[in-house]
């Protein structure tokens, strides 16, 4: 195992076992990182259980909450209140699409989150992105400051600058938000750069990428959009080491920063690139990770919520679980150690 998930499953756990939620529990490669989870006390695992799993959770030796009907009617109502708003549109949520809801596994998960009852939640190996993410909107919601949820891949690549040792580089947004605005961009760089400081345990240093450096390439497409982001980065987080407009290039090699950029913060030494749309993001994470067999992809791990959550690939191995669920535990504010 490389240095870096070794450190990020000691540093999960760091004197506290967060509880983080599971709320798939049919599926073998969930209970299979379960049990490594456990073993290793990286955290520990919570199942959302229906009447028929309890006896298998119990038989692995597995904490689990039963949904209980009286937690499922509140459920139920509150979700009634939260989508009120919505009544007369496509969008209503009637009174017994909310009861089904209140019963399923993943929404009653989100629910036990938003009481305190778990550190985390972590889904998506049998649920969709859509699923998960319009669960966490629903019951946890946004980080106070925070207007736009969006996600970061962790890519663990092989040493491309200074020594021999690995790297990880902070990609942000690659499966959120398709076409941000300036403010949604900033928003992306401050969550970016708050979950990277918790999940990697260093300095971000965040570079706003574009096809153009410091107006090489004239004013239009992304320049604009990249330059106001980072004024309202350097309004709302004036100590953040953040610069931009950037090529990809003069954010990671310290010669052709120099070259290209002489003086920018980042001085080539970058290790959370924001790409100014989530074609940009998408394309770049597949590529790297397609081209280089060295290279690992970690997530999508949602930023920019109350509490951590991430969503997990469909596709996705039990090493991969394991991974994911010692990001969000490590995600979880020091307050509740």
């Amino acid at each position: 195992m490389n240095t870096f998930l070794s450190n990020l499953r000691i540093r999960a756990a760091d004197g506290y076992l967060r509880k983080i939620i599971l709320p798939e529990t049919l599926d073998e490669r969930v209970l299979e990182a379960a049990k490594i989870i456990l073993k290793e006390k990286i955290a520990e695992p919570v199942f959302i259980c229906n009447a028929e799993n309890i006896s298998k959770i119990e038989a692995l030796g597995f904490s689990y909450i039963d949904i209980k009907e009286e937690e499922a009617a509140t459920l139920r109502e509150l979700l009634l209140k939260i989508r009120s708003s919505k009544i007369g549109t496509k969008k209503e949520l009637t009174p017994e699409m909310a009861g089904s809801l209140a019963h399923d596994p993943l929404m009653y998960g989100m629910y036990m989150l938003r009481l305190g009852k778990g550190d985390g939640l972590v889904a998506g190996a049998e649920r969709t992105s859509a699923d998960v993410l319009r669960a966490g909107l629903w019951l946890i919601g946004k980080a106070e400051d925070i207007e736009t949820v969006s996600s970061s891949f962790y890519m663990i690549v092989p040493a491309f600058r200074d020594g021999d040792a690995e790297e990880v580089l902070t990609f942000s947004d690659c499966a959120v938000v398709p076409n941000p605005t300036a403010e949604q961009l900033a928003d992306i760089a401050i969550a970016a750069g708050e979950a990277r400081s918790l999940v990697v345990g260093d300095e971000p240093r965040i570079a706003l990428l574009s096809y153009s450096t410091k107006g090489s390439g004239g004013e239009s497409g992304s320049i604009s959009l990249v330059r106001k982001a980072l004024e309202i980065v350097h309004t709302r987080k004036p100590k953040l080491i953040i610069d931009g407009e950037i090529q990809a290039d003069a954010a990671l090699v310290e010669s052709i920063s120099e070259r290209k950029a002489p003086g920018n913060l980042i001085g080539g030494r970058a290790n959370v690139l924001i790409f100014p749309s989530l074609d940009a993001g998408n394309i770049a994470h597949k590529l790297v990770a397609c081209l280089s067999p060295g290279v690992q992809a970690l997530g999508p791990i949602l930023q920019g919520m109350k509490k951590p959550i991430s969503d997990l690939s469909r596709g996705v191995k039990v090493d991969d679980i394991v991974n994911i669920v010692s990001i969000v535990a490590s995600q979880v504010k020091n307050e509740n150690k």
